[in-house]
């Protein structure tokens, strides 16, 4: 049963808030690959209180059950005025969906714009990918200036 689905659904004011829904594995056995792609994430920053803004790129191996997606954008949403270093959005948002949902495998990629002049990238995985999985690049570029 999912809370959001289907339902009117408040953004949550954090991300300790955020409930995800999770629903039964339509494939269970196989190994496939699910990407979930947020190219307008937004947190704080916990220093200046500025916001951040980050393209991130979750690929997921499923295990027993899939991550219900309004959950999860609700989820991502949730950090708008949550105030976090880079490094601690990225691997926090991978970490919780690993500890609720036990995927198989998991890789979270952060690409951050930047601010002060420097761009932050951060990625994280459970392990390596299961050897007969394809696995394709991001597809998110180095962060480059002008020229």
């Amino acid at each position: 049963m999912t809370l959001h689905l289907g339902k009117t659904s408040p953004l949550p004011t954090t991300p300790e808030e955020a409930v995800l829904d999770y629903v039964p594995n339509p494939r269970i056995g196989r190994n496939y690959l699910v990407r979930f792609v947020s190219p307008e994430f937004t947190s704080l920053c916990p220093v200046t209180g500025q916001p951040d803004f980050a393209h991130i790129v979750i690929d997921y191996v499923p295990g027993e059950t899939i991550v219900e997606s309004k959950s999860l954008k609700l989820f991502l949403g949730s950090f708008r005025n949550h105030a976090a270093f880079h490094e601690d959005c990225t691997v926090g948002i991978g970490e919780r969906l690993v500890a609720e949902m036990k995927p198989l495998w998991l890789r979270i990629g952060g690409y951050w714009y930047p601010r002060g002049g420097i761009p932050i990238d951060v990625f994280w995985q459970t392990g390596a990918p299961p050897a007969d999985l394809w696995v394709p690049d991001q597809g998110v570029p180095s962060y480059r200036g002008r020229g």
